[in-house]
């Protein structure tokens, strides 16, 4: 069976995660600290704040950013359902926008028509592995003076105008988990070059507690008790997840490589097919944490279950496109009607996620492509 993903992890990341447990510190601590450096210097930003997932990285972003009850949110509405949930669950509205066909980011020019008198923030989503047009975003954003807080989740390792994503907007939120470009089972992190942010980020993920563990522990004095200006959350990274991250990252700039290797192939594979591969803008370094075909236009969502279930027979692991969240009950207006945003259906309709991890042998992609042309040709 050929999986839609494996995480790399080798003999170094169990033996990081090892080390941690014989030294005793289990809890945030000097590896986490470490993790962090790693990250904000490979993207190039001052500050780094480790969480517990990329959700809890954009829902803390925007509780930081003082987003709230009454505030508006643009959204992209293809994605993960969790870019839109966690402005729910700061009390905020989403405002989902239609998506570019061939980049499956948002839109600028929707964008621009959908910000308003109550937008608050802005949180483009790098999907996949593959920059959105930040110029554009930032532009609008400053029109309206809205932060921009960008999900990244996806996009570690990736660049746009030669420059790392991680420090254009007011925030980047990535996350580690398994099917991420690089992986602590589990985990997310915020970037920012604002050390207020950074320093309510830090409360915010600890119950509200500015003095961490860590410190307390080293400390030759006995503090006083912290007291606690913020209603936080327990949203920490731990240091076994820690140190498998900084194994990861040492490890980044092969992954990403042969990620972008192997995406190069499936698109000669694929050229002159029925199934259309994604697009890369010349001006963007795409990571391909996800690899997302399009099946023919005429493609119903049957159809595509059909495809998928006959590369399943023949040992290939394949996934739906992302999800148009617009559509889903969770976050469907109260009077029962989601906004028509045609371009999102219809790649939510035709997208299918084709298997693309480092340790992805040549003959197999010849597999993945045989099989999948061979379905279509069935199906369609």
């Amino acid at each position: 069976m050929i999986p839609i993903t494996k995480p790399l992890l080798g003999p170094e990341e169990r033996e990081a995660a090892a080390r941690v447990i014989r030294s005793g510190w289990l809890a945030q601590g000097p590896e986490v600290a470490r993790f962090e450096r790693a990250v904000a210097d490979y993207v190039g930003a001052p500050h780094a704040v480790a969480v517990s997932s990329g959700t809890a990285a954009l829902h803390l972003g925007l509780l930081a950013l003082g987003v709230g009850r009454g505030d508006e949110v643009v959204v992209p509405a293809l994605g993960f359902i969790a870019t839109a949930n966690v402005v729910r669950h700061v009390g905020a509205r989403p405002v989902f926008i239609d998506v570019d066909r061939a980049t499956f980011n948002l839109c600028p020019e929707r964008l621009a028509a959908a910000v308003g008198p109550r937008t608050r923030a802005i949180l483009p989503v790098h999907q996949l592995g593959l920059a959105c047009e930040l110029d554009r975003v930032l532009e609008i954003a400053a029109g309206v003076s809205a932060a921009v807080v960008e999900d990244g989740a996806c996009a570690l390792g990736a660049r746009y105008r030669g420059q790392r994503l991680g420090t254009a907007g007011d925030l980047t939120c990535f996350s580690f988990h398994p099917r991420k470009v690089v992986t602590t089972g589990e985990g997310g992190m915020i970037t920012t070059s604002d050390p207020a942010l950074a320093e309510r980020l830090r409360a915010l993920r600890s119950h509200g507690v500015t003095v961490t563990a860590e410190a307390r522990h080293a400390s030759t004095d006995v503090l006083p008790e912290p007291e606690c200006e913020l209603v936080g959350f327990n949203l920490r990274m731990t240091d076994i997840q820690a140190a498998v991250g900084v194994v990861q990252m040492e490890r980044l700039p092969g992954i990403v490589g042969r990620r972008r290797e192997l995406a190069r192939r499936y698109g000669r594979l694929l050229a002159g097919s029925p199934v259309e591969p994604p697009a890369e803008p010349a001006h963007c370094e795409h990571a391909f944490q996800s690899y997302m075909v399009l099946l023919p236009p005429s493609a119903t969502a049957e159809q595509r279950l059909q495809v998928m279930q006959r590369l399943l027979e023949r040992g290939v692991t394949t996934r739906p496109s992302l999800m148009a969240i617009h559509l889903q009950p969770a976050h469907l207006p109260p009077d029962g009607s989601p906004p028509a945003l045609p371009v999102t259906e219809e790649l939510a309709r035709r997208g299918l996620m084709l298997p693309l991890y480092p340790q992805l042998t040549e003959a197999e992609q010849d597999t993945v492509v045989g099989e999948l042309l061979s379905a279509v040709g069935a199906v369609l």
